[in-house]
């Protein structure tokens, strides 16, 4: 057998991230700004220790997952569902559009002329908070409610549709399009700002009107890298929508072949690399290794969307490069293309993990002024953080474990779904579950790190 002939992917990545580098056109100012906080991330831990215990952990998965070799099992296992009961499911749907308005309505209008205190600004509280930690964990915990909450697409559905279509993949597009609002939200004062996060809320509502008008609901469906976040996150919860709600295992929906080429695949990775470059740049170490990238001549306004756009490749790239190793040591020659789109959903899982880990104690910690600043949206009363205790940095590690644990599992399952051979599903997996150990011992070693402000502000 040949080794598998490499597609050309190096132009679309190449592009990719000369869109991301080029977008550096200001300084790194804040990260979470006076919103973000340690969250219990540090631990009295070594950390050649629990690094080493969680990649050991991943990998005794992958060797236990390997008996599980009955495929009757794993496709009873991934396709068992209970139906759940939902009445009055209009008046939800009415009930959820018309909360996603109000809380557009809100970010805009207490944004402009509200506090200017963060934590007491509702708008600032409301985004950070309440939709990108918490709407967003609710996601993959729960199921995705966002396409009805949405309110741009519930806006973009009262208007006149010209129904056009692009003539490049929407996955490329909302890669782009990810990659930008991660730069955005990382070197961005949105989190201290209100007037400026409420002006980036006006515009890109604008932007999502303008892709409504040219390209129907198709924008939300495939161009729109929010939607897409979250419709993907919803694939990983133990609730689905199938013409009514049902319950099924959690990490089930992530067997099914619905990514729709490289683009969605280089999308599941940008997912995964931006909440782990969220967190990096939070770190001591980063701080560290960016003044010293500075001082040896690297531009400060080059750093950080340099960084962002290598450390998507190198992700992209070590994913690509397992599927292929992994098609090489089953003997098999299915199109790699075939493999890394089967195999990317996977991924969903480490992220999810990833996410509930850096955002959990973000949105406990800052639940009690969110509540404050929404009680009295213009003129909110004195607003406080939770203090959490210092064990919950070990449940953070602990979710970051069960995503990889969960993605590991149903790698494994998908394997048996396309090999026809016990032993080619197995080695198939080999090459994935190291490039998994990696994505877990960076995540570990992320979430244990104190939270330190990046530097250039």
């Amino acid at each position: 057998m040949t080794r598998p002939r490499p597609r050309r992917l190096a132009a679309r990545l190449l592009a990719v991230g000369a869109v991301v580098a080029l977008a550096g056109v200001g300084r790194a100012l804040a990260h979470g700004g006076s919103l973000g906080s340690d969250a219990g991330r540090a631990l009295a831990v070594p950390t050649w220790l629990f690094l080493s215990t969680g990649g050991a952990v991943v990998g005794v998965s992958f060797l236990l997952s390997s008996f599980a070799t009955d495929r009757v099992f794993l496709r009873r296992v991934h396709g068992w569902r209970r139906a759940i009961p939902l009445a009055n499911a209009a008046r939800l749907t009415t009930a959820g559009r018309a909360a996603g308005l109000v809380g557009l309505a809100l970010v805009l209008v207490v944004g402009f002329v509200g506090p200017t205190e963060p934590l007491r600004n509702a708008a600032v509280l409301l985004v950070w908070a309440g939709w990108w930690a918490g709407l967003a964990m609710t996601a993959y915990l729960f199921g995705n409610a966002w396409p009805v909450v949405n309110p741009f697409r519930t806006l973009g559905r009262a208007l006149p549709s010209l129904d056009r279509e692009l003539p490049v993949s929407g996955g490329w597009v909302a890669t782009v399009g990810l990659l930008t609002l991660i730069w955005v939200e990382v070197v961005s004062p949105l989190a201290d700002a209100p007037r400026l996060l409420a002006t980036v809320v006006l515009v890109y509502t604008a932007l999502a009107l303008t892709g409504a008008v040219l390209f129907g609901d198709r924008y939300f469906t495939q161009y729109d890298p929010v939607s897409r976040v979250f419709r993907f996150y919803g694939a990983v919860a133990p609730v689905e929508y199938d013409g009514g709600l049902k319950l099924r295992m959690p990490g089930s929906g992530l067997e099914a072949d619905f990514l729709d080429g490289s683009g969605e695949v280089a999308f599941v990775v940008a997912l995964l690399w931006g909440t782990t470059f969220d967190g990096l740049v939070a770190t001591p170490p980063w701080a560290r290794f960016a003044r010293a990238t500075v001082d040896a001549g690297v531009p400060s306004v080059v750093l950080y969307p340099l960084a962002l756009a290598v450390g998507f490749l190198a992700f992209l790239g070590a994913y690509l490069l397992s599927v292929r190793y992994g098609a090489w040591l089953a003997d098999t020659y299915r199109d790699p293309a075939v493999l890394s789109r089967r195999f990317a959903p996977s991924l969903l899982a480490i992220a999810a993990g990833y996410h509930v880990a850096h955002y959990l104690g973000y949105f406990l910690s800052l639940a009690p002024a969110l509540a404050g600043a929404l009680a009295n949206p213009l003129s909110p009363g004195q607003a406080y953080r939770l203090v959490l205790p210092g064990w919950f940095g070990g449940l953070s590690l602990a979710f970051v474990l069960l995503g990889h644990l969960l993605a590991v599992w149903v790698a494994h399952a998908v394997a048996y779904e396309l090999f026809p051979s016990r032993l080619q599903a197995v080695r198939s997996q080999y090459a994935l579950t190291l490039v998994m150990v990696f994505y877990t011992m960076t995540s570990l070693w992320i979430v244990s790190r104190p939270y330190a402000a990046p530097p250039f502000l």
